[in-house]
């Protein structure tokens, strides 16, 4: 899998999180800031905080940090799919 490929099914697995439920075409631009986070970072925890702060910040809403490590392991899973680290 390329890089391209890796980043549409990211964008697909973050549309499906919806963690505020307000529908998927709300997140376009938190989307984007978070792939672009996949991009830099390996670490669950500290992606995890960097999409917690993403979405936080657009909607002005706490998130549980817990929701966004979830959401963290499957992006980087993809992440590692993508490079053969798996």
């Amino acid at each position: 899998m390329d890089v391209n490929e890796m980043n549409k099914r990211a964008v697909r697995i973050l549309k499906q999180w919806d963690p505020f439920s307000v529908g998927e075409q709300m997140y376009r631009a938190e989307i984007e800031d978070a792939v672009m986070a996949l991009q830099v970072l390996d670490d669950p925890s500290e992606l995890a905080k960097k999409i917690r702060s993403i979405y936080g910040f657009s909607f002005n809403k706490w998130i549980p940090i817990e929701k966004c490590v979830d959401i963290s392991y499957k992006l980087l899973a993809l992440k590692y799919e993508a490079k053969h680290i798996i």
